[in-house]
């Protein structure tokens, strides 16, 4: 893992050194060793900076002020809006330069009233979240029996069983990167094999009833169905039920729905060198 990350710092040290440092050099590992001690300094003072300086502690503040005053910040909302102009007006109290902002065109797509209520076997609230760029249901909602699988390849096994159905997944979470896939794709699986939506339990190690949401994408060629995750919690007893043979109905209503891409901005900032300013 050393020889790595050495190598992973050596690609960056040209930026900063503003020396070559060319696979035909004939430099010696101790050379090179030896060059990248001569960043102790300005690392430590960097760490320093962060962690018992005045910067410390300043990335926390600022993610409560998102997560406290301004709120979730969806592409397109007037919340995003709100936070580009607090991290405007804080690249330009931090002293960087060239703050300014670019015009660009986000997508805007708005969650919507939406709820999902366990019928059968018993009555019970489903805590959901609609996934991004999700398609509503009818108006009068979805009800309809539940299907329970643990992966893809499960999935369309059983395919003649999950039409006309809601497809819940319960997939074992591996890591975010590998796992996240059932998030993205999972709606235009279930509709390939017929289903009528799809709940896909949040891509976390573990919740307290909390679904952890995100964007998933369509396919031009499948259906559209109506798909949001759920908690860790409520895709587990779905699945112990499943195991036992009971019969799973749930009604789902989401008011999800897509606008036209909506004008925000890029926040840009520059950090000029004094060595060589007119690099990037």
């Amino acid at each position: 893992m050393k020889y790595v990350f050495l190598i992973f710092f050596m690609t960056l040290l040209p930026q900063y050194a503003g020396k070559s440092l060319r696979r035909d050099d004939p430099k010696t590992f101790e050379d090179i060793k030896n060059e990248i001690a001569g960043y102790t300094d300005i690392a430590k003072a960097i760490i320093d900076l962060a962690v018992h300086g005045k910067a410390q502690n300043r990335s926390y503040g600022r993610l409560a002020v998102f997560a406290d005053t301004i709120g979730p910040r969806l592409s397109g909302s007037k919340n995003l809006d709100a936070a580009i102009k607090y991290m405007f007006s804080a690249l330009q109290e931090d002293g960087l330069e060239n703050v300014h902002l670019e015009p660009v065109k986000v997508p805007h797509w708005e969650r919507g009233e939406e709820f999902a209520m366990m019928l059968e076997p018993r009555n019970h609230s489903i805590a959901i979240l609609g996934l991004g760029s999700s398609v509503a249901t009818p108006p009068e909602g979805i009800t309809a029996e539940v299907i329970v699988v643990a992966s893809f390849e499960e999935l369309h096994k059983r395919a003649q069983e999950a039409k006309g159905k809601i497809v819940v997944y319960n997939e074992p979470f591996i890591n975010y990167g590998e796992t996240v896939r059932y998030r993205s794709q999972g709606a235009v699986e279930a509709a390939k094999v017929g289903a009528v939506a799809s709940l896909i339990r949040s891509i976390a190690s573990f919740s307290i009833h909390s679904p952890h949401t995100g964007w998933q994408n369509y396919q031009p060629d499948v259906p559209r169905i109506p798909t949001a995750c759920i908690s860790v919690e409520d895709a587990e007893m779905m699945s112990r039920m499943s195991f036992w043979g009971t019969k799973i109905v749930v009604h789902l209503k989401m008011g999800a729905k897509t606008y036209p891409d909506s004008p925000s901005f890029n926040i840009v900032a520059e950090i000029v060198g004094s060595k060589y300013p007119e690099q990037v």
